[in-house]
């Protein structure tokens, strides 16, 4: 068991360090450092996330990745900040990238942030599934489809966990 952990954490890193793959699997408290960038909701997307939700910078902020490479729901912290960021939200300029582009209030906080390498600590890694059944209707769209491409060939095979049915 623990030798099929040993490639899945060695994607992690190779991404996590800027390698090109997208063949990897994420694992809970790996770090690396990540291009980030910053949106508001005055972009195309609006207010609302990939998934319906309102964007946020509570307690936990939205951010926005290629979904082949952060599934939804990854959740991360940035070591220069100390924010918590969940990735909720995709755009068509992040795809084939290991971008985050992180959600900020307003064009002021955002022009502030500009571009920049952070470190980040995964604290949850997100689904790959999940992250497919959200994109796969949305497939009509060239980056979607591209994003789609990736995760059907990353969930291929039975699922990791396995869930009891009730008798």
């Amino acid at each position: 068991m623990k030798q099929a952990l040993y490639p899945v954490a060695l994607a992690l890193l190779s991404l996590l360090t800027g390698c090109a793959s997208h063949d990897h699997h994420g694992v809970a408290g790996m770090s690396g450092i990540v291009r980030t960038t910053a949106y508001t909701s005055a972009e195309a997307g609006g207010s609302h996330d990939a998934c319906g939700c309102r964007l946020t910078t509570g307690a936990i902020h939205s951010a926005a990745a290629d979904w082949s490479r952060f599934p939804v729901g990854t959740r991360f912290k940035i070591f220069e900040t100390g924010e918590v960021c969940e990735i909720d939200d995709y755009g068509s300029a992040l795809v084939g990238t290991n971008t985050i582009d992180l959600y900020k209030d307003s064009g002021r906080d955002m022009r502030t942030w500009g571009v920049r390498m952070v470190h980040i600590k995964i604290l949850v890694w997100g689904s790959p599934r999940r992250s497919l059944e959200i994109l796969a209707p949305r497939a009509g769209n060239a980056h979607v489809l591209a994003m789609v491409l990736v995760l059907r060939q990353q969930t291929q095979g039975p699922p990791t966990h396995f869930h009891r049915l009730p008798s």
